[in-house]
């Protein structure tokens, strides 16, 4: 008590403390509080004491004076139920952050860390765990696909540790604390590691780093024991002796079910599914007709079995003449087909499709490639003008450029066009931002940039997030004339554009004809955003830029 008072009288910070932090102090100082505390209180749930950050308390010359904790990692690549541990700090993640300060009248460094220790595994020096980030809002797991640095080595805000495959990209994972990485959880080439899962751990200390030689994470402890299965058999086996046992009263009025099902003792099941035997076509000689050990010995003994095989090899043959390979599902695959699964169930689509004339925009595109080469720049094709044609018909028919909610549609002012890419490993679909806005040299550019970076799989989360509207084109690259698409949630619409080709349509005069081009695309709407009427109004907004390129200059 009479250290605590003097820590009040001449310390200015503590003096404006709240009183109620005065009440939490005295009674850590005092003997009572100390032996209630050796008894198993958590210090660390003790409230944070106001404005006491840079009072040296300790004493010990290592601490340099100071209370205030460091920097702990960002959100995104923060582990799931990590815990940091500084001098005299303890903090906590455990759904809330509970911090408290520690002090005592002659405590030094090597008392204080004693009490900086995880309260499930206390033989181990302070650490934090790293757990895979979520890079991405659809990302629910990721890969690691190597590491760029290696137990034991330090580490500095700022630098690489790995790299994790996302659901849409290889993504570098930074480090942002200053450590040491004692041990790596998932090596390279892990698979379907969870968000929030351990993959590696850091401590501050150099000296720590072989305590964590056979470190396992917590998850992995908490996950081990799936005891429950083991003893489900065992009912069932004790289940069948009661109804083998006999009964003749209760047994022949439910003569009916017993076509259902074939009473056996487990003996007897067991013998028969090692020689596939079916049960069905034996007759049994136990108590009310269940089958028994002697029953299936006989049945076999009587060479019956070379009749039932006989189909089952047979059956076996035909499976085994049938070539195959299993090809497993990258993880773009994965979220491309649950977000696809999802679209097609929860939102209800319908379909808008237009033939539009091209002739015009591909004598424009002619002109424009023309003046490109000659300054040196990128060709511009069919599709980028389509692009700018859908950017200019959403700032038109801005009700398009929607997203569903529960409680609102949202309406985007911005205009970023999704460009749906096929690549090896999956579709990727990065986004044009502010089309409407840029040239026709710009998308191109950006165009070829991301379509390039998306069969290295090097896309970043900027370069796919954040799209109002998405354009698919089968027709150009495939030769595909009409199709629909599916819509990429959460916007209310994508546009198919099939191939341009040449048809007859009648002339100015009678019987007179001419060719022209036209081209089919196709318009999925989500009917609780965009009603029949404003797709379709839609729909001749773009046919009008289509068909008359150069009101898109305007």
């Amino acid at each position: 008590m009479t250290f605590a008072s003097h820590l009040f009288r001449h310390s200015k910070q503590l003096r404006n403390a709240p009183r109620q932090d005065h009440v939490v102090l005295v009674r850590w100082f005092s003997h009572s509080a100390r032996s209630v505390t050796s008894k198993g209180d958590d210090i660390s749930k003790l409230r944070p004491i106001n404005n006491v950050q840079g009072v040296n308390i300790c004493g010990c010359k290592s601490c340099n004076g100071s209370m205030s904790s460091a920097p702990m990692f960002s959100r995104s690549y923060r582990a799931v139920n990590s815990k940091r541990v500084h001098n005299g700090y303890a903090a906590r993640a455990e759904g809330r952050s509970s911090s408290g300060m520690v002090f005592s009248r002659g405590i030094s460094c090597s008392d204080v860390q004693l009490r900086r220790r995880f309260s499930s595994n206390s033989a181990l020096p302070p650490h934090q765990e790293l757990g895979m980030p979520s890079l991405s809002p659809t990302m629910t797991e990721g890969n690691i696909a190597r590491w760029l640095k290696k137990e034991g080595d330090q580490v500095t805000p700022g630098e690489v540790l790995c790299e994790v495959e996302t659901d849409k990209a290889t993504v570098e994972m930074e480090c942002m604390e200053e450590g040491y990485l004692a041990k790596i959880i998932h090596g390279d080439g892990a698979k379907e590691i969870k968000v929030g899962e351990a993959i590696a751990i850091t401590v501050e200390d150099k000296d720590d780093i072989e305590k964590f030689k056979d470190y396992k994470p917590q998850s992995s402890d908490a996950t081990a024991p799936p005891a429950p299965p083991p003893s489900t058999p065992a009912k069932e086996d004790v289940v069948e002796k009661p109804v083998s046992s006999p009964e003749p009263k209760t047994a022949k009025p439910s003569a009916a079910p017993e076509t259902d099902r074939v009473f056996a003792s487990p003996l007897a099941r067991k013998l028969a599914e090692d020689n596939n035997v079916s049960l069905s076509s034996i007759k049994g000689t136990g108590p009310d007709g269940s089958i028994v050990k002697a029953d299936i010995e006989e049945y076999l003994a009587s060479g019956k079995k070379d009749l039932l095989a006989a189909p089952l090899k047979a059956d076996q043959a035909t499976v085994g003449a049938i070539n195959y390979t299993d090809i497993p599902n990258s993880q773009i695959r994965k979220v491309t087909a649950s977000r696809l699964l999802l679209s097609k169930q929860t939102i209800p689509h319908y379909y808008l499709t237009v033939d539009t004339c091209v002739d015009k925009l591909t004598k424009l595109r002619g002109e424009l490639n023309s003046l490109q080469e000659a300054s040196g720049g990128k060709k511009i094709s069919i599709n980028d003008l389509v692009i700018k044609a859908a950017a200019l018909a959403l700032r038109k028919v801005p009700q398009c450029n929607s997203s569903w909610t529960n409680d609102y549609i949202r309406q985007f002012h911005d205009v970023h066009i999704n460009v749906a890419v096929q690549t090896d490993n999956g579709l990727f679909v990065p986004v044009i931002r502010d089309a409407d806005k840029k040239g026709l040299s710009s998308i191109s550019e950006d165009v070829k940039n991301l379509a390039k970076k998306a069969r290295e799989n090097s896309l970043k989360p900027a370069d796919y997030e954040g799209g109002t509207f998405t354009v698919s084109n089968l027709g150009g690259p495939f030769g595909i004339k009409q199709f629909c698409a599916i819509i990429n949630p959460p916007q209310a619409g994508i546009l198919a554009v099939g191939s341009a080709e040449r048809r007859v349509i009648p002339g100015s005069g009678v019987g007179e004809f001419k060719f022209a081009s036209y081209m089919s695309v196709t318009l999925s709407c989500d009917h609780r955003v965009i009603d029949g009427a404003i797709g379709a109004e839609w729909l001749k907004a773009f046919k009008g830029y289509i068909e008359n390129p150069e009101t898109m200059l305007l």
